[in-house]
């Protein structure tokens, strides 16, 4: 499954509206920390058979999304269930803990 990139454009669409849960990843090209975390997303995004959408949103490009969120510190990750935000993850150490944050969110 492919990686989401969110927009203020598309975020009702693709997150708000979307049938399934999105998992969102806040992150910024220049975050060392991000571009650590990323690969674990990507194998998520594979291994989940299609129960969970992963999206990121660029903070640099969508300021808005990242305040409306209330994003101090990348990457933050939130899931989103029937439009509804669950509880964040910030600075995530590794799949494992995505894996267990997302299993405390009912997933």
């Amino acid at each position: 499954m492919s990686i989401l990139n969110i927009t203020k454009e598309n975020f009702q669409s693709e997150v708000t509206e979307s049938k399934k849960p999105v998992l969102v990843d806040f992150w910024a090209p220049w975050c060392g920390y991000c571009r650590r975390i990323s690969p674990a997303l990507d194998q998520l995004g594979e291994e989940n058979g299609g129960a969970v959408q992963i999206g990121k949103i660029n903070i640099d490009e969508q300021m808005e999304l990242a305040e409306k969120f209330q994003v101090m510190t990348i990457p933050t990750m939130i899931l989103f269930k029937d439009g509804q935000v669950g509880k964040p993850l910030v600075a995530a150490q590794s799949k494992g803990q995505i894996e267990q944050w997302l299993k405390e969110q009912g997933m």
